[in-house]
Parts: C-alpha cells; sequence; structure tokens
C-alpha cells in the first residue's frame, strides 16, 4: 500500500513529498478509515510507529476551513516535550493547508497562552494539566470540540492524570469522536476505554512486549554503579559506533549523579533532561542532541514516551527498569522509521528478576556480553548500594519499657482555677449587672423600674 490508497487530498500529498514518505506504516493504514469514519477507536502499537500520523492524516483530510475561534481538535499528551514535538509534526503535515495549531502546557506564562487561544486556532495540543486550567478560566471555549485524541495514554495514568482525564471528560461536548493511542493495553486503560468510550474499534497491530525487529539487544552483567560508570565510558569512547547516543536512568537523582560522572570525559558532548530541569533547559537539550551538537543524552523514563529523535544509534539501559513495558519504551527510541538501531542494558546481581521479567515480556532472550577485561570493576558502592546494617543487641540502649516516662507534678494554685469558658461573661453580667455591650445601656434603667 502507498499513501496514494488512502485518497488525500492534493496539499497533503504535496507534504508528504517534502517529507519523503511515501508508504504508510501498518498502524497509518490500518487506524485511516476508521478516524475517517467518526466512530472511536483504540489503537495499540509499538513506539515509534507513527502514530501521530496515523491520527492527523485522516483528521487533516476532513478538516474543513473555518474562520471560527474556538478549537474544533482536542490533542492530549503527556509531557512538555510531547507537546512541542506533536506541534511540529502537525505544522509539518497541514505544510499547504490553512490550519491554525497550538500548543499549551505548564510550566510558562498562561497568560500569553490565553492570549494566544482568544486569536482562534482549530487544533489544540495539551498537556493535561494546563488544558483544564485554562478550560476552568473560560477563555478556552470547548463547545466546538469534534474529535478528542489522548495519545500515550497509558503514561498519562502511570503519571497520576486519571483524575485529570475524567475531569476533561464531563466538560467536553457529549457528540465527539473519542481516539485514544498507546503502546501498551493495562487495566487501567480498559478501564477508561469502558467508562468513556461508545463501542470503539481496536487497531491493534503489535501484541504488547512484541520487539521491534531491527533493533538489535544485549546485556551486560555488572557489578555496581560506579562499575557500570566505567563500563560506559569505556563504551563511549568508540564515537564512530556511539554516534548518537540515548542513556536511560530510572530517578532524576541518579541522572544528575550520572551525568556528573560523565561530564568530566565528555563534557561538550553531553547533556541531561528530566522533570526537574526548566523547560528551556529540556527542550535545549533536545534541539541539541537532535541536530548533533551532542553526541550523548542522559534521560529519565518519563522523557522515554514519545520522543521522536531520527538517527539514534545505540540506547543503553543503565539501569535495569523494573516494569518490562518501560524497557519496551526506552528502546523504541532507536530503530525507528525501519531503521536499523541497537540497545544495551547493565543489570547487577539485583536487578537480575527484572531482566527475567522482561525477556518473559518478549518471549526472548537478550544475548548477553562477556564483560570486557579492559574495564576496571569497582569496589566503591554508592549509598543505595550499601549493606544496611542492622543492629540485633546492644545491652546499653534503652528500651522502650525502662525508657523514662513523662514528668508529672502537682499544679500550684494559681493553675488550678476553673476553665468557664462562655459561661463566665454570663455569671459576670449577673454579680455586677452591668450591661455588656454599649448597645445595652438601658438594661439598668429597665431593671431600677
Amino acid at each position: 500500500m502507498t499513501f496514494q490508497d488512502l485518497n488525500l487530498n492534493t496539499p497533503l500529498y504535496n507534504a508528504l513529498n517534502d517529507l519523503g514518505f511515501t508508504t504508510p506504516t501498518p498502524i497509518q493504514a490500518e487506524a485511516f478509515n476508521v478516524v475517517s469514519s467518526g466512530t472511536d477507536m483504540v489503537g495499540i502499537a509499538q513506539t515509534g510507529t507513527g502514530k501521530t500520523f496515523a491520527y492527523m492524516l485522516p483528521i487533516l483530510k476532513n478538516l474543513k476551513f473555518s474562520t471560527q475561534e474556538t478549537p474544533r481538535i482536542l490533542i492530549l499528551v503527556p509531557t512538555r516535550e510531547l507537546v512541542v514535538q506533536v506541534v511540529e509534526e502537525i505544522e509539518k503535515l497541514a505544510k499547504y493547508i490553512n490550519t491554525r495549531v497550538l500548543g499549551v502546557y505548564g510550566g510558562t506564562n498562561i497568560n500569553t497562552q490565553k492570549q494566544a487561544i482568544a486569536d482562534g486556532l482549530d487544533i489544540l495540543v495539551a498537556t493535561p494539566g494546563r488544558f483544564y486550567d485554562l478550560a476552568l478560566s473560560r477563555v478556552l471555549q470547548l463547545k466546538s470540540i469534534q474529535k478528542l485524541v489522548i495519545d500515550e495514554v497509558d503514561v498519562m495514568l502511570d503519571l497520576g492524570f486519571r483524575h485529570q482525564l475524567i475531569n476533561i471528560f464531563d466538560i467536553l461536548p457529549e457528540k465527539r469522536q473519542n481516539i485514544m493511542f498507546s503502546a501498551t493495553m493495562t487495566h487501567d486503560v480498559d478501564v477508561l476505554i469502558n467508562d468513556f468510550f461508545k463501542s470503539p474499534e481496536r487497531v491493534s497491530i503489535a501484541v504488547s512486549g512484541t520487539p521491534l525487529e531491527n533493533i538489535a539487544q544485549s546485556r551486560y552483567d555488572v557489578a555496581n554503579f560506579y562499575t557500570k560508570v566505567n563500563l560506559l565510558k569505556y563504551l563511549l569512547q568508540d564515537t564512530e559506533t556511539f554516534n548518537k547516543v540515548l542513556i536511560f536512568v530510572s530517578q532524576k537523582r541518579m541522572a544528575d549523579r550520572l551525568f556528573e560522572k560523565l561530564d568530566e570525559f565528555f563534557h561538550e558532548e553531553l547533556c541531561v533532561i528530566h522533570s526537574n530541569k526548566t523547560q528551556n533547559y529540556r527542550l535545549r537539550s533536545i534541539e541539541q542532541f537532535r541536530n548533533g551538537m551532542n553526541r550523548i543524552l542522559v534521560a529519565t523514563d518519563v522523557m522515554a514516551r514519545g520522543l521522536d529523535i531520527d538517527n539514534i544509534s545505540h540506547v543503553i539501559n543503565f539501569d535495569t527498569p523494573e516494569y518490562p513495558e518501560n524497557y519496551m519504551h526506552r528502546i523504541g527510541r532507536t530503530g525507528r522509521a525501519e531503521r536499523q538501531g541497537a540497545s544495551i542494558v547493565f543489570s547487577t546481581e539485583n536487578e537480575q528478576e527484572y531482566i527475567e521479567q522482561i525477556e518473559a515480556l518478549m518471549k526472548m532472550s537478550i544475548p548477553k556480553i562477556d564483560f570486557p577485561e579492559d574495564v576496571e570493576i569497582s569496589t566503591e558502592l554508592i549509598e543505595e548500594e550499601r549493606p544496611q546494617i542492622k543492629e540485633h543487641y546492644n545491652p546499653i540502649k534503652r528500651t522502650d519499657e525502662n525508657a523514662p516516662g513523662p514528668a508529672f507534678h502537682e499544679k500550684k494554685d494559681k493553675n488550678k482555677k476553673e476553665n468557664l469558658g462562655g459561661s463566665y461573661k454570663f455569671k459576670i453580667a449577673a454579680k455586677y449587672k452591668k450591661p455588656k455591650t454599649r448597645g445595652d445601656k438601658n438594661y439598668n434603667k429597665r431593671k431600677k423600674k
């Protein structure tokens, strides 16, 4: 099948020709007629298979020109980086179409975004939190929303957006088309579909956990953090093979720690992104990695989803992800658009069970590579790797039963006074026959009569 078989319009063909695309991916081919029909749809496809174009091609084909100010298409994505990326993809595809696209997300001035919305738009791309804030402010009118697209919905639920999504469903027009895309079908995603979708048609291209065939996977057994750092330095010295490397770690603290260790050797080639970095810093790091100014990017799992960066030669899992689905999303950053890619995972002894879970999900074994003799095996441990010393018995240490009790002594007489509370004012009034307030000055006169 080619794009000609989808019966697109001339502006879309011109944009696809400029991009050099001639053949749709399986998810693009399967989803086109379903989205065009107007029925609710759930698309399950691996990351890197062109899901953005899968829903945008039919939407743009059928989106008529309009001068109305309120948006007609709403696209929700989990992260700020994805908002920027989706807007860029839509603008490429709508190059020859008069369509107004706007991306909004948190961490930036909301008043600037309100002004942009007031100027009018057709397609709104947003993170759930910022979209809901704008909707509550009444600046963003939702009456014209015809289609709702939720991309990477499983990540949204992992990040705790469930309640925000439910609130958004409640404020949108009832008559709309719901389109959902996800790389994995979890129980939470299934519940969301059953609650809010009307007889959705499911388009599944790959079973969750099926690795992309064009990604060569391998793994190393590594003793500890500092040995992992030594191995990483050893591998990254081969600049010809490892020419564009994305390194994943599980935590922000670990990302900063690894960045600090690598910065000594790869200063000009290195950048890092995680959620504690400012928005400008994150976008700049991605852009520098994308255009080749930086060869190495250190990132956390949240950044693993949806990032579309061409020609990543290697994805290195500095730690083994606890959840096997996260491994699939990580390695999906390489080998995109049917190109060849490579993935390497480092595993300590404590992470071996995670490797087994990943292999069980993929129904295949990851080939193990012998540890290089030239790499130093460190004996130094970071805080998380040190054994926890438990004190079994210390005769000098007080036990709870021998601990001193609370101090006790008799109150002094002046501290034994009764707390009369609210009744005190009435006792005073009865004793002295004085008015309680200025407005009650005639009280004593009435009593004398």
